[in-house]
């Protein structure tokens, strides 16, 4: 459950707040069981003098309302201070300076019609989505966004450290979505370095992951890459697919396979990773090759590569952090809680001296 907003109070002219104010309902049920407990005690009272009569007081002499009534009002009021005590109360307050640090991150993710080979499982596309979601959840403080590509790029989201909401973007990225079809990594290329030089704040490091399959009809990627590099953008690559080749499915609704590609001839289109482009716009962009299920090579050695670079300070902002102050009902809630299970119900019956 998200925590809800926070209730402002004043206590002895003091400014107070609880952090948790839901969790007051808790006293709604302390006051029914108090209600419970009183009717419990006056029924007991009235039972035992509609048997015993007037002789009532003779045959149960330590027997009375007052004493299981205090009982009962020790263990009431210790809940509803543990009640208080889980809406966190909170008073005094100090500033503090948070600042975050990270590096800017654009991963450009191929979404041709190629990506849809499954010569790795589910097919491409869907691996690739599986890999950066896996990505995501390993940042901490960096910036992300993600761009993808077919003939044409675009912006799935924008820079942002709410990586739940990159992680919806990132859903929608399938090949079915784009509106033309190709693959041209140079003008991906550059659309990650426009949303790079778009963001707000100094200088800091910028990285572009790009993942694909290598296909690139218009052979532009080592250059884009190396213009990157001039601006101080490293240019990494995660490479998806097999080298043996495998046919392009054509989708079928449900997630079927309705048929392949076939080219003018009539034969089946067959795609293969293309490794020496990879290492290429690599190369160029002074960045490094992973590959996806690679053991050595893998996701997690860019993770690792990402944790060795320079963070910079992404934010810095002046917060207000407001004092605990549970511990005050808590331990008198205990107490009562204990009290009440040891305070005695009725009187001990004095002895009587012997003659």
């Amino acid at each position: 459950m998200s925590p809800g907003p926070a209730l402002d109070v004043g206590v002895l002219g003091y400014a107070a707040r609880l952090a948790e104010p839901r969790a007051l309902w808790l006293l709604g049920v302390v006051g029914a069981l108090a209600a419970v407990a009183a009717v419990g005690v006056v029924r007991r009272r009235s039972e035992l003098r509609r048997a015993a009569g007037d002789l009532a007081p003779r045959v149960a002499p330590a027997a009375g309302t007052a004493r299981p009534a205090a009982r009962q009002a020790l263990g009431l009021s210790g809940l509803a201070l543990l009640a208080l005590a889980l809406a966190r109360p909170q008073c005094g307050s100090r500033t503090e300076v948070s600042t975050r640090a990270g590096v800017d991150l654009v991963i450009a993710l191929d979404a041709s019609r190629s990506m849809l080979a499954r010569d790795v499982q589910p097919d491409r596309i869907g691996r690739a989505r599986l890999e950066v979601g896996e990505l995501l959840d390993g940042l901490a403080g960096d910036r992300v966004a993600i761009v993808s590509f077919a003939a044409d790029p675009f912006v799935q989201c924008p820079l942002t450290t709410d990586y739940a909401a990159a992680r919806l973007f990132l859903r929608a990225v399938a090949p079915e979505a784009m509106p033309a079809q190709g693959t041209d990594v140079g003008r991906a290329l550059r659309a990650a370095r426009d949303v790079l030089a778009g963001a707000e704040g100094g200088e800091r490091t910028r990285v572009v992951l790009l993942v694909s399959d290598g296909e690139d009809h218009e052979g532009e990627g080592p250059r884009a890459a190396t213009a990157l590099a001039d601006e101080g953008i490293r240019v990494h690559v995660l490479a998806v697919g097999g080298t043996t080749g495998a046919p392009v499915p054509r989708p079928a609704p449900g997630g079927a396979v309705a048929g392949y590609l076939r080219d003018r001839g009539g034969g089946a289109v067959v795609t293969r990773r293309d490794d020496t482009a990879l290492w290429a716009i690599a190369g160029s962009g002074g960045g490094e090759v992973f590959e996806i299920g690679s053991p050595d090579r893998g996701l997690a050695a860019f993770q690792e590569a990402l944790a060795r670079m320079e963070r910079s300070e992404l934010e810095g902002r002046v917060t207000v952090r407001y004092e605990d102050r549970y511990a005050l009902a808590a331990l008198p809630a205990f107490v009562l809680l204990l009290a009440g299970i040891l305070f005695p119900e009725g009187r001990r019956p004095r002895r009587e001296a012997a003659p």
